[in-house]
């Protein structure tokens, strides 16, 4: 893997809007992508990720009565390292707590959706890659679609469950979809890194990322970062608004 890309404030929420690329993407309605008796199956690498990379069209498949699977593969407890504030006893705890008001937030209450939590080691998952892709297929059906991160998303984690999720979709024959979330913040718009010959946009409405935007601020600790360890938000306002556009990219 390339060295860490995620450092400063990456490219602007204005660049993305500059850009040809992204503004000449094709939509795709997330319905035709998940058909009726299909499963919408989430692996999301750390509790937030279901919300930030499509908590606009999990509404959406909701509401058109789709089960719905998510997958939390951590348990997010290492995202303050050091940190008095929020030390991983607490986010263990916590940070399940938030994606449980998210997801109802969204309208995705819990008699809705079936939760796993898979329990795998926060910033850690690729080298237990193998466990997780067994895990991930054992909870899979044949003609589930599987939305997980970019496998070249540019977190180690993100990179690991979207290759664990493809590989475990091939072997039980499920359809899975790659989503980017740390991707807004390294690449570029015209970057040739990025898959944009694969790339969709799911058109969110108004109310849609209003709920998503509300979802989101469920995740306080992501919010807050800890000054006196020096750590600044995960979740910074810059790195939201790239997160918040009125669209979810799916990579086919």
């Amino acid at each position: 893997m390339r060295t860490n890309p995620i450092v400063g404030q990456g490219t602007s929420l204005h660049q993305w809007q500059s850009s040809r690329h992204l503004a000449e993407l094709d939509s795709i309605d997330i319905l035709s992508l998940v058909p009726p008796g299909s499963r919408a199956v989430i692996v999301a690498p750390h509790p937030d990720d279901e919300v930030l990379g499509c908590g606009g069209f999990l509404q959406r498949l909701a509401a058109a009565g789709r089960e719905l699977q998510l997958i939390s593969v951590t348990d997010g407890s290492a995202s303050h390292p050091g940190s008095a504030r929020w030390p991983v006893a607490r986010l263990s705890v916590v940070r399940a707590q938030e994606s449980a008001e998210a997801l109802r937030r969204l309208g995705l209450p819990m008699h809705r959706l079936k939760w796993l939590r898979a329990g795998f080691t926060d910033t850690q998952v690729a080298a237990e890659e193998p466990a997780l892709r067994a895990f991930i297929q054992r909870h899979l059906r044949a003609n589930d679609v599987l939305f997980t991160t970019w496998s070249e998303d540019g977190h180690c984690d993100h990179e690991a469950v979207g290759r664990a999720s493809t590989e475990a979709a091939r072997l039980v024959g499920a359809t899975c979809h790659e989503l980017p979330v740390w991707t807004w913040h390294w690449a570029t718009p015209e970057d040739a890194l990025v898959p944009w010959q694969r790339a969709r946009k799911i058109l969110l409405s108004p109310e849609q990322i209003a709920r998503k935007r509300h979802a989101v601020h469920a995740f306080t600790s992501q919010l807050e970062g800890d000054a006196e360890s020096g750590l600044a938000p995960v979740l910074a306002p810059y790195v939201l608004d790239r997160l918040l556009q009125p669209f979810e990219v799916v990579f086919l």
